[in-house]
Formats: structure tokens, C-alpha cells, sequence
């Protein structure tokens, strides 16, 4: 496993991350989440991504139990804070109170005094971003956290966040978008804006939720028991790829991926990784396998011709427009 700064701090990662957003506390057993967990740190994975919304707050707990015992300064733990964790009018959002109240109750899921990155999981429209800011500054300084960072945001978002960044004495460190093959939103102006302030890019669904497996292919039905035909693991998101036109360019890239030595996941992994800004690549697995898999994309280097014939399949159905960026969200508050 290789590591890497995170953004411009003096935090290092592992370049490939473990997230548990549709497995642990729902779609997966807990012996099955352990089972995952323990594999991922045999590969040498150190970072590990949940948020408090996860599996409602379950996820939280699962990875708590996982990494007990665990060496505590040897990992490199991230948890979020934004959708709603209860049915209170409160319990939601970027306030103040939710934020203080939130990482309380994620320290003690996660069983552990603090966290190494405290992510803002979307922008709240609702609050002053002076308020939700101070905040963040709050919890690094009381030890809580020791870098915080946000979740799609926009590239002006982030300017104005770090602008208060700099004058609060907090570590804004990072941005945490979707971004793969298929979906480059951020390279128009989230990774110029990132480069500029020293953010570095943790990227989820590098492999666009098991679309760039390639097990799903154009004119036939999606296998039985996958994310495309679940509707509580992402069967929405994953819809936006589940055209004819998309599933026909992931096909073509297969011969790439043999020619690379390398299976179509790894070559998705390895491909987000040959961007300069991102830090980590986030994997998720339901099974131990998975991890075993996808982490032989570390350290793995596709030359530019490579990059170039990626690009040139994917032309057409590869998503830019940033009016389509994940950031957008629904009212919050009434």
C-alpha cells in the first residue's frame, strides 16, 4: 500500500481508503462488515471513511467495533456530518447544535476520542457558513477532530470556506466528491480551486457503483442481487449509468484493462489515481475478496497513451456538466 499527503497538510493516507456508506448496518451481516474490515487493514489499508448517516448511525457503530483494539495513531479515521440523524427539527443540517451535538455522538459510536477528519457531508443552504465554520474550528481546537473537510461542494463553496478557514487557524484539508470514469464533474473547476488552496481530493464510487466491473452489459437484465436491482443500495444512483450507450463504452475499455494486466475495477481505481489532486480513492466490499481485489490498484502507474484511449472511449457518455454535481440537495428545514 502506497501513501500520500493529504491535499497540502502533513496528514499521509493510504491511497486506497475503506468506506462503509451501503454495506456495514445494512446490506452486509456484521460478521461479514468485520470480516471486510480485517482484510482491508491486512492489505495495508490505514484510512477508513463513514459518515453518522450511514445505515442511521449503525455504520458508525459497526466500524467502531472493527477497529477496537486497533492501534489508534496507526489509522486514520473520517466521519461526516449533515443529514438527518433524527426526527428533530435540529437533527439535520450544518447549525451549530447539530454539529457539536453530532461529533459527540460519532466519537462514541466510533469508539475513539477523536477523529483525524471531520467532513462537512454537503453545503447547508440554511445556515451562515461563518456558523457552521466556527463550529468546525470549535471541535479541532478542542481536540475532536484534527482536520476538517466537506463533501460535494462547489468550487465557490470551498473558496468561501477556506477563505474562513484562514482566519479561524483550522486545517481545511479536503474535498470529498464522486469522480470516475464516468463522472469528471470536478475536473472543471473543484480541482483547479483545490490545487490553488491546497485541498486534496478523498474521490467515492471510483468505480461508479460497480458499473466499471463491467458485470453489467448493454441489452441484457442486471444480475439478480446487484446494487442495480437493489432499491435500498444505490439502485438510483446507479441508474444514471444503466444506459445502453455507457454499458457498451465499459465493455470497450475491457481490452485496456487486459492489456494493463489489470481487472476493469482495478484499472476504474487505478485510473482516479493518476490525478494529481486525489489523495485516496474510496472502496466499499461486502465481501473480503473485494478488498483483496481492488487494492491491487495501489501504487499502480497507466501510461499516458493508456489515459489517452480511456479518454477517447468514454468521450461521449463520460458526465462533466457541473448543473449535474451530487452537492444538490433538497430543502432541509421548513
Amino acid at each position: 500500500m502506497e501513501h500520500r499527503h493529504l491535499g497540502r497538510s502533513g496528514l499521509l493516507i493510504s491511497e486506497i481508503a475503506y468506506g462503509n456508506w451501503l454495506t456495514h448496518g445494512s446490506q452486509v451481516e456484521e460478521e461479514a462488515a468485520l470480516a471486510c474490515v480485517r482484510a482491508a487493514l491486512d492489505q495495508g489499508i490505514t484510512t477508513f471513511d463513514t459518515a453518522d448517516v450511514y445505515a442511521g448511525t449503525r455504520a458508525e457503530s459497526v466500524l467502531g467495533r472493527a477497529l477496537k483494539g486497533q492501534r489508534r495513531e496507526g489509522l486514520e479515521i473520517f466521519t461526516k456530518v449533515f443529514w438527518p440523524t433524527g426526527e428533530g427539527r435540529n437533527d439535520r443540517g450544518l447549525s451549530r447544535k447539530h454539529v457539536m451535538e453530532s461529533i459527540d455522538g460519532s466519537l462514541r459510536r466510533l469508539q475513539t476520542d477523536y477523529v483525524d477528519l471531520y467532513q462537512a457531508h454537503r453545503f447547508d443552504r440554511f445556515t451562515p457558513l461563518e456558523e457552521t465554520m466556527e463550529a468546525f474550528a470549535d471541535i479541532v481546537h478542542s481536540g475532536k477532530a484534527h482536520y476538517i473537510g466537506v463533501s460535494e461542494w462547489t468550487a465557490d463553496q470551498i473558496r468561501r470556506a477556506h477563505s474562513l478557514a484562514r482566519e479561524l487557524r483550522v486545517p481545511l484539508v479536503s474535498s470529498q466528491p464522486q469522480y470516475s470514469i464516468l463522472w469528471r464533474i470536478i475536473e472543471g473547476e473543484v480541482v483547479p480551486t483545490c490545487e490553488e488552496l491546497g485541498l486534496g481530493q478523498i474521490v467515492w464510487s471510483p468505480i461508479a457503483q460497480g458499473v466499471l466491473t463491467g458485470k453489467y452489459r448493454p441489452g441484457e437484465q442486471p444480475p439478480a442481487g446487484s446494487r442495480a436491482t437493489d432499491e435500498k443500495g444505490g439502485a438510483n444512483m446507479i441508474s444514471r449509468f444503466m444506459r445502453d450507450e455507457v454499458l457498451d463504452a465499459v465493455q470497450k475499455l475491457r481490452p485496456l484493462a487486459d492489456e494493463a494486466g489489470l481487472s476493469l475495477a482495478q484499472l476504474a481505481i487505478a485510473w482516479v489515481l493518476q490525478n494529481p489532486n486525489v489523495s485516496a480513492a474510496i472502496i466499499g466490499a461486502s465481501r473480503p475478496e473485494q478488498v483483496e481485489e481492488n487494492v491491487k490498484a495501489a501504487g499502480v502507474r497507466l501510461d499516458p497513451e493508456l489515459m489517452r484511449r480511456i479518454d477517447e472511449i468514454t468521450a461521449e457518455v463520460a458526465v462533466t456538466d457541473p448543473q449535474l454535481t451530487a452537492q444538490s440537495v433538497p430543502a432541509q428545514r421548513p
